[in-house]
């Protein structure tokens, strides 16, 4: 036996049904990436809209970023800011 290969019958065979298998999560993946390519296009779309609207987009960003952080999270990074910023004396 050859090391690192797999030799068992339901992977070995080209005809077989395993490499039908093999073909259709290739065929899913791959349109999946078609599907995460247009999304990402979209994305893109949405924020020239909002700059060409006027909206400071690196803003939106930040938006989204603390939008998907826990609420407990979010709170203890903005005490840590807020404590950082008093001890420079920004506040």
């Amino acid at each position: 036996m050859t090391a690192g290969l797999n030799t068992s019958p339901d992977v070995s065979s080209a005809e077989g049904v395993a490499a039908d298998e093999l073909k259709q999560f290739i065929e899913r993946l791959e349109r999946m990436d078609e599907e995460i390519a247009d999304l990402r296009e979209g994305r893109k779309e949405i924020v020239s809209e909002a700059k060409g609207r006027g909206f400071d987009t690196k803003a939106i960003a930040t938006i989204l970023r603390i939008r998907r952080q826990d609420h407990s999270e979010r709170q203890e990074q903005e005490a840590i800011l807020e404590l950082y910023q008093q001890a420079l004396g920004m506040m």
